[in-house]
């Protein structure tokens, strides 16, 4: 039986005598867009960080290329190829665009403390690893149209720029999986269709897999090869995006969300 790309199963975690996650289980496949749904507090978010590291689960099961990284730490799990975004904007505003992007590129960096101090002449390794990274970078302010902000704070650009230089300095860590968390979150109308033309980029374009948090149905049932919703930390059901939002126990989750 051949292994999956990604797995995730009988994922449990608690806080307290909160069960944020009970039994979450699905595969994903190679140059998959899959997405996660849910009402507010679903757990989606604390899925996300499971899988990233940030927490650690009670109980589960998640595999990614054979790998098995349930108990790995975070930086381990970026060095495998998963990166993320965040559902709130992580960015340092006091540093440029390019400075941003450019720090996910320090999982491929060889460069040293003694060695970054010698960084004298072009010639140095330093200095040909900058040029390395940098190009690498450049490479992403292309995809994503950032070439007019790339020297700007990112503090003054607008929250639709900020957004996409986050979703940048995620994919300079060159990842074959792309965790989302919510990326078109407080976008007009005409950012929102922006990001969906660049995440079918990025599927297409640079064969990364994602997986997609999104309260926006419209952009989930327009990308999505399959859906899971969950609610209460629990899996409502798991399919094709149409036979997913008919679903009575999802369409219940969200009109209970609503009131």
């Amino acid at each position: 039986m051949e292994t999956p790309f990604f797995s995730v199963s009988n994922l449990s975690i608690s806080f307290g005598g909160i069960k944020a996650l009970v039994d979450i289980g699905f595969t994903m496949e190679k140059g998959e867009i899959f997405s996660v749904i849910g009402p507010n507090g679903a757990g989606k978010t604390t899925l996300f960080n499971c899988i990233s590291g940030l927490y650690r689960p009670d109980q589960g099961k998640i595999c990614f290329k054979d790998h098995a990284i349930e108990n790995k730490p975070p930086d381990a799990i970026a060095r495998l190829g998963i990166a993320r975004t965040f559902q709130n904007i992580e960015l340092f505003s006091h540093m440029n665009t390019m400075e941003n992007i450019m720090l996910g590129r320090h999982i491929h960096m060889r460069c040293g403390l003694f060695r970054g101090m010698a960084m004298w002449g072009a010639k140095s390794f330093a200095a040909k690893e900058e040029i390395v990274h940098r190009r690498a970078v450049e490479k992403i302010i292309d995809l994503l149209e950032l070439q007019n902000v790339r020297n700007t704070l990112v503090g003054a650009l607008p929250y639709g720029t900020q957004k996409l230089i986050e979703l940048g300095r995620a994919l300079a860590l060159e990842p074959s999986l792309l965790l989302l968390d919510e990326p078109c979150a407080g976008m007009n109308s005409q950012e929102k269709q922006d990001m969906i033309f660049w995440i079918k980029d990025i599927q297409d374009d640079l064969g990364i897999s994602i997986l997609l948090i999104e309260h926006d149905m419209k952009m989930v049932m327009d990308i999505s090869s399959r859906v899971l919703a969950i609610n209460f930390g629990k899996p409502i059901t798991l399919g094709r995006p149409g036979d997913v939002q008919k679903n009575p126990e999802v369409l219940a989750a969200y009109i209970g969300q609503e009131e």
